[in-house]
C-alpha cells in the first residue's frame, strides 16, 4: 500500500520469511556456524535456542541451504507428537514408509508377517528400519541429519526417544545427528535431572539472543535497501532509536512496528517517521502504551520504594542522632559485602571461565556475551567459539581478542581443504547464503563479485580492509584455506574451522604466499563479462563516481581514472577494475552500509 509513496518496489518488513531480504547478525552468523560445525561433530545433538521472533527459523533456512549433497535431512517442524508418531513421521521424512509398508516387520524380506498398515506398526518396527536405513547410508558416505523445529513443545518421553536413536552408531562414530531447535524453554527443560543423560549428549549449543541498537539500526537499513536502494531513509535517528527500545531488538517485533510507523506516515502524508509515529505504531501494533523513556514501570516502582525507605531512614538519623559506632561496624560490613560479591562474582563467571577455557575468546563484548550464553547446563559440553568477528556497518573496524596461538602447523591442520566451503563461509559475513553449486555464481544474485588476488600480499589486503579466505600451503605442497578476521601491524588473525589463531606476520609468511580472495559489491549494471573497460552505462557510472570523488573534468576517462589510482596508492593502468571500484564507492560512500570490515589485532 505505502510502497510507493515511500519510492519502494516492495514493502521492506512484511514478516514472510522473504529470502531476498535476509540479514545475518554476528549472532546469526554464529548460531549458523554451531549448526554447521554439528554436521561434523560425529552424531549427538546440536541445540539452537532464542527468544520468539529472534530469527531461528532464518537460521535453520540457511542451514539446510547449506548441507552437503552427501546428506539426508528429515526436517519436522510440527513435533507435538507422540514417541510412536515421531519415529512415522521421521522415517516419512527419510522417505523409509513405502518400502516398510511393503515388508511389515521391517526386517526387509519382503514377508507378509507384518504387523498391518505402517501407521500402526510398533516402535521397534521403526527402529529398526531407520537402522538399516542409517546403516546403508553410512555405508555409501552419507550423513543423516534430523531437524527439529519447535523443539520445546516435545514432551520427556519423545526426547528420551530422541535419546535412543543417537545410540544408533558404528565402532566409530553415532549414524544419526540431531538438531533441535527451539525456545528459551528447551535450554529449561534440557536442564531438568530426568534428561541429563541427553544434555551429556550435545556437543554444541548456542542461544540467539536479540539484536544490539546498532544491529537493529543495520537490520532496518538493509530491508529499506532491498526493498528500494534509491529510496531515502524514513526514519530519523530517534525514530530508530526508539524501534529498538520498544522492540526490544527482536527482528519479528521491529518488523510489525516498523511496517504500521511507516503505515501511519503515509496515513499522514509524511515522508518521514518520527519518534511519536513510532510511539503511536507501538500502541497499536503492541496493544499497551510504551513507556515515556524506555524504563520498566517495576523498575520505576522499586526505585520509588527505595528512595521512600532511604527517606524514612535519613530521618531517623536526622531525629535520633548517628550511633557512635556506626563507623566502626560499617567497615566489617562493607568487608563482608565486597567479599560476598567478589564471591557471588566468581561463582558467576565460573561456567564462562571454564567455556574460555575451552574456546577462543570472542572479538567483541557482544559476542563475549553471546559465547556465555551458550555455556551449557550442568553436564554438558561447552558451546563453540565465536566466529568470524568483523567491524559493525558503517563503523571502525573493531579490536579482534584472539589467543596468542602461533603456531601455522595447528592452523593447517585445522584449515578447511574445500575452496568452496571457504567461499560459502565468508559470503555469510556479506549476509548471503550459498547453497549447492558454484559460489561465485551463486553470490552474483546479492550483487555480490568473487575477488582474487594473487599479487600484492599484504599492502592489497591492508587497502581493501575486509575479511577474506587465504590461501595457506604446506610443506608438501598441500593447500587448503583459512578466513582473515584481522590484521594488525605485527600479528593476524585467521578462522580455521571452529578454532581461531593469532600469528605472527613472520610466522604466517610461512604458510602464506600472498593468495587472498574476498568478496565486493558491485555497482549498479556492472557486468563482469563487459570487458576491463564495461560497456557505456558502466564508463558513465565510473565517470560520475569520479567526479564525486574530486576527478572530474574534460580529461579521457582512463587518465581519469589513473590519477585517481595514484592518488589512492593503486596500481595506475587506467583501467576502472575491481579494486579502483572499491576504492571509489568507498570514498563516494555509495557502497552498501553492511559490508563487513577486517578488524585490528591488538
Amino acid at each position: 500500500m505505502y510502497a510507493p509513496f515511500f519510492g519502494l518496489s516492495k514493502e521492506p518488513f512484511s514478516i514472510a520469511p522473504d529470502p531476498r531480504f535476509l540479514y545475518m547478525s554476528e549472532q546469526h552468523r554464529e548460531a549458523l556456524a554451531h549448526l554447521l560445525y554439528g554436521l561434523g561433530g560425529g552424531g549427538g545433538f546440536v541445540l539452537l535456542t532464542g527468544e520468539i521472533g529472534a530469527g531461528k527459523t532464518t537460521v535453520c533456512r540457511c542451514f539446510l541451504e547449506q548441507v552437503p549433497a552427501t546428506c539426508s535431512v528429515a526436517y519436522i517442524f510440527n513435533p507435538k507428537l507422540t514417541a510412536h508418531e515421531l519415529l512415522q513421521t521421521v522415517c516419512a521424512e527419510f522417505g523409509l514408509l513405502p518400502a516398510a509398508a511393503a515388508d511389515g516387520d521391517g526386517d526387509g524380506d519382503g514377508d507378509a508377517q507384518g504387523n498391518g498398515p505402517d501407521d500402526h506398526r510398533s516402535i521397534k518396527a521403526h527402529v529398526d528400519a531407520l537402522n538399516a536405513f542409517l546403516l546403508a547410508s553410512h555405508a555409501q558416505g552419507r550423513q543423516a541429519v534430523l531437524v527439529i523445529d519447535e523443539a520445546q513443545s516435545l514432551s520427556a518421553d519423545v526426547l528420551e526417544q530422541l535419546r535412543l536413536l543417537t545410540n544408533l552408531e558404528t565402532t566409530e562414530r553415532k549414524l544419526l545427528q540431531i538438531v533441535l531447535i527451539g525456545q528459551p524453554e528447551l535450554r529449561d527443560m534440557l536442564a531438568r535431572p530426568e534428561l541429563e543423560q541427553l544434555a551429556q549428549r550435545v556437543i554444541a549449543r548456542y542461544h540467539l539472543g536479540a539484536l544490539s541498537a546498532a544491529e537493529s539500526q543495520q537490520y532496518i537499513r538493509h530491508r529499506m535497501a532491498v526493498a528500494g536502494t534509491g529510496a531515502q531513509m524514513p526514519f530519523d535517528g530517534p525514530a530508530l532509536a526508539r524501534i529498538h527500545t520498544l522492540s526490544r531488538g527482536v527482528p519479528r517485533r521491529i518488523n510489525l512496528l516498523a511496517d504500521r510507523a511507516l503505515l501511519g506516515a503515509y496515513a499522514q502524508g509524511r515522508q518521514r517517521a518520527d519518534r511519536r509515529t513510532v510511539d503511536q505504531a507501538a500502541l497499536e501494533v503492541f496493544g499497551a502504551r510504551p513507556q515515556r523513556a524506555g524504563v520498566p514501570r517495576g523498575a520505576l516502582l522499586a526505585a520509588g520504594a527505595l528512595v521512600l525507605v532511604l527517606g524514612v531512614a535519613l530521618g531517623w538519623v536526622l531525629t535520633m542522632g548517628w550511633p557512635a559506632q556506626t563507623t566502626a561496624v560499617a567497615a566489617p560490613m562493607a568487608a563482608s559485602s565486597a567479599s560476598s560479591s567478589s564471591a557471588a562474582v566468581t561463582a558467576a563467571s565460573a561456567p564462562a571461565a571454564t567455556a574460555s577455557a575451552s574456546a577462543p575468546a570472542s572479538a567483541s563484548a557482544s559476542a563475549s556475551a553471546s559465547a556465555s550464553a551458550s555455556v551449557p547446563a550442568a553436564g554438558g559440553r561447552s558451546g563453540l567459539p565465536a566466529a568470524a568477528a568483523v567491524a559493525p556497518a558503517g563503523g571502525q573496524p573493531a579490536a579482534v581478542a584472539a589467543p596468542a596461538l602461533d603456531d601455522p602447523a595447528a592452523l593447517l591442520a585445522a584449515a578447511q581443504p574445500s575452496q568452496a566451503t571457504a567461499w560459502r563461509e565468508l559470503a555469510l559475513q556479506w549476509h548471503v547464503a550459498v547453497g549447492e553449486g558454484e559460489p561465485c555464481t551463486a553470490v552474483a544474485q546479492a550483487q555480490l563479485a568473487c575477488l582474487r588476488s594473487a599479487l600484492g600480499g599484504l599492502p592489497v589486503v591492508r587497502q581493501l580492509a575486509r575479511p577474506g579466505v587465504l590461501t595457506l600451503r604446506s610443506a608438501d605442497g598441500q593447500t587448503v584455506y583459512a578466513q582473515l578476521l584481522a590484521l594488525g601491524e605485527r600479528s593476524a588473525t585467521l578462522q580455521a574451522g571452529s578454532q581461531r589463531f593469532e600469528l605472527t606476520l613472520p610466522a604466517l609468511a610461512r604458510v602464506w604466499r600472498g593468495e587472498f580472495a574476498t568478496l565486493w559489491r558491485t555497482p549498479p549494471g556492472w557486468r563482469a563479462e563487459a570487458g576491463p573497460q564495461g560497456d557505456a552505462k558502466q564508463r558513465a557510472w565510473v565517470a560520475a563516481q569520479l567526479a564525486a570523488a574530486g576527478q572530474g573534468g574534460s580529461a579521457p576517462l582512463a587518465d581519469r581514472v589513473r590519477a585517481f589510482q595514484v592518488a589512492q596508492g593503486l596500481p595506475p593502468d587506467g583501467v576502472a577494475g575491481p579494486l579502483t571500484l572499491i576504492a571509489l564507492m568507498r570514498l563516494t560512500a555509495t557502497g552498501a552500509a553492511d559490508e563487513p570490515r577486517l578488524g585490528a589485532t591488538r
